[in-house]
């Protein structure tokens, strides 16, 4: 099956290209900018097209010469409608790396659409939300009735993409999205502390809308899901400020600011961080009096991306796939994240 790597030329694009070439895979990459586009193609020896998902013609043409698509162009509240729509109208399956809540139920709501196309759908197939999709189904195989759900991740010797930063500065001034009951609800940034046993390592850690709101929902059914991440005192003061001051974030221009900042700094974490890296995941399930726990750990984020995303598309050239939206744990089931080196659930 012929791929296409759009936005290949951003920070974590070009991991994909990497893994992909690696696996033997010669994918043909696009993107908005021209120039950065032909360079890598030059260096890479791989085919190339240059357009914006604005244009549909080309869009779509490009579509019909490829079987799938793996969308790297985000902020994706922005970029992943379009593509996933053409996807379905070119007969092209969708992945995307998004760990943005609103794109999951954007794409869940083209399910059938997608579905009847016979392709595939599905938004999140990197870090997010791959390991932490099977952490839930896995928590929901030992406790099939439960009703409460919490998952947290913390890094150990990573950072953020400009990329990944930007993301969340495009939804900051939305609170912490948490599910109650089944129904999506906000509440203000920093609102949700707690302290977190990883395993190896004890952390404080603040609630975030994360990918799994929706994902795990949709994967375990279970109606109570709350995200966290690891934090520490000054991070978690932030978050609070920004909580306090989510009627400013909601200003294009304060947003537009922010990401100036943000691409003063570099393009996203060194080989050798990622090399050295890990991230550690966390999940509990509850049902009235009883809990379960379970923790798992795999490379860096950026890193399991890469390979996540190649593996999935690599599952589907073999045409190893369901039809309509998909999270990673139900159409490939909790021991996915296994089939990646250096990854394991642990006590």
């Amino acid at each position: 099956m012929k791929m296409l790597i759009y936005g290949a030329n951003g920070y974590t694009g070009r991991l994909i290209v990497d893994e992909a070439i690696k696996q033997g895979i010669k994918p043909t990459i696009a993107g908005r900018n021209k120039d950065e586009i032909e360079q890598l193609a030059e260096e890479k020896e791989l085919e190339y097209a240059t357009f914006s998902l604005e244009d549909k013609s080309s869009l779509l043409s490009a579509l019909h010469n490829h079987d799938i698509v793996i969308h790297c162009a985000g902020p994706f509240v922005h970029t992943a409608n379009a593509m996933a729509k053409a996807c379905i109208e070119a007969k092209t399956h969708y992945l995307d790396i998004t760990g943005e809540l609103q794109v999951f139920e954007q794409l869940k709501a083209m399910g059938d659409q997608a579905k009847e196309a016979g392709i595939m759908l599905m938004p999140g197939a990197g870090f997010d939300v791959v390991p932490s999709d099977c952490l839930a189904v896995h928590l929901k195989s030992k406790m099939p009735d439960a009703s409460d759900l919490t998952l947290a991740f913390t890094s150990v010797g990573g950072s953020l993409s400009r990329g990944t930063a930007k993301t969340m500065v495009e939804k900051s001034h939305e609170g912490q999205w948490i599910r109650i009951n089944g129904k999506l609800e906000s509440k203000p940034m920093g609102s949700s502390v707690t302290h977190i046993d990883f395993g190896e390592f004890e952390q404080d850690a603040v609630g975030i809308s994360w990918g799994d709101i929706a994902t795990a929902y949709y994967s375990t059914g279970i109606p109570n899901i709350e995200v966290f991440t690891g934090s520490d005192e000054s991070q978690i003061k932030k978050l609070k400020w920004m909580g306090r001051l989510s009627f400013l974030l909601k200003y294009q221009w304060v947003k537009n600011f922010l990401k100036k900042q943000i691409d003063k700094k570099p393009a996203g974490p060194s080989l050798k961080k990622r090399e050295k890296g890990k991230m550690h995941l966390w999940g509990k399930a509850v049902n009235g009096d009883q809990t379960i726990e379970a923790r798992l750990v795999t490379p860096n984020g950026y890193t399991l991306t890469a390979l996540s995303t190649v593996l999935i598309a690599s599952k589907i050239a073999k045409g190893d796939f369901k039809p309509g939206y998909q999270t990673p744990a139900m159409a490939y089931g909790q021991n996915l994240i296994l089939e990646i080196e250096g990854t394991g659930f642990v006590n």
